[in-house]
């Protein structure tokens, strides 16, 4: 179970590692879009999230749910915008700014 563990906060880290790449590669364009990076990004993030949270939850570990409900909130408000902002063409900067 540890090494459950240990794998769910490496690839908890890759999808942020993503989804922050995603965005920083975008700095200096003008039209901003939600890329494949950014999306696959936040999907694994909240996926591994509640994986790694139920794996926690296996060993017997105190997990402070107030501290997992709010960065499930914001794991899942962004996830939802890179969803649904995936297919256009342009994305407003405080819209891409609340996303990456």
């Amino acid at each position: 179970m540890r090494l459950a563990r240990d794998i769910l906060v490496f690839v908890h880290l890759v999808g942020f590692a993503a989804l922050l790449g995603g965005a920083l590669v975008q700095l200096g364009d003008r039209v901003k879009v939600v890329n494949t990076a950014m999306l696959r990004g936040a999907l694994t993030v909240v996926v591994s999230g509640i994986a790694l949270v139920g794996v926690l939850e296996g060993l017997d570990e105190a997990v402070d749910r107030s501290k997992v409900v709010a960065k499930f909130a914001v794991a899942l408000v962004i996830g939802l915008l890179c969803w649904v902002n995936r297919s256009r063409s342009r994305v407003p900067r405080g819209l891409f700014g609340a996303s990456a």
